[in-house]
């Protein structure tokens, strides 16, 4: 598995100088380096891990995100999700795989499947914000899932969300 840590540091715990830069800047949080570990902790059961590249960890609520690279997705979600439960199972979260510096709308896509998305439209306030609504397929969801979700598209992409549900 590829990550922004360096093999050695992410396999021994101890973080060499070019990495504790990336830690002490921000680039690379401690929930990062848990993750890592644990995914690099299954590559030899899991082979096809060796592949993904894992970028990046958010949490908000009981919703992880992890960011890969682009076409990884598929292949941490291989082998009937067990890399995916198995990271719930640790984390206690239900976890969400996203792909890093994706457009807009493929990043809505995953972040709220399987809900299908209908439609999405830029408002544009009188303050000089905006928000981005997301017409979203179906009846009303778990509204603390929901608001992780928007937690997790403001804190990735910097998205104020406003979710509208239809049937």
């Amino acid at each position: 598995m590829k990550t922004e840590l360096c093999q050695f540091c992410l396999r021994s715990g101890i973080l060499c100088s070019k990495c504790r830069r990336k830690v002490e800047s921000g680039k690379v949080s401690q929930l990062d380096i848990e993750i890592g570990r644990f995914l690099l902790s299954l590559e030899g059961e899991y082979p096809s891990l060796q592949d993904v590249f894992f970028h990046k960890s958010i949490e908000s609520g009981d919703v992880l995100a992890i960011f890969v690279g682009r076409g990884d997705i598929p292949r941490i979600l291989s082998y009937g999700g067990k890399i995916i439960k198995a990271l719930e199972q640790k984390t206690g979260k239900i976890v969400r795989v996203l792909e890093y510096q994706s457009d807009e709308r493929k990043f809505l896509e995953d972040l709220f499947a399987p809900m299908d998305i209908l439609t999405i439209n830029h408002i544009w306030l009188p303050d000089g914000t905006t928000e981005t609504r997301v017409i979203l397929k179906g009846k009303k969801k778990n509204t603390k899932y929901i608001e992780a979700l928007k937690n997790i598209a403001k804190k990735a992409k910097g998205l104020v969300l406003r979710i509208e549900f239809t049937t």
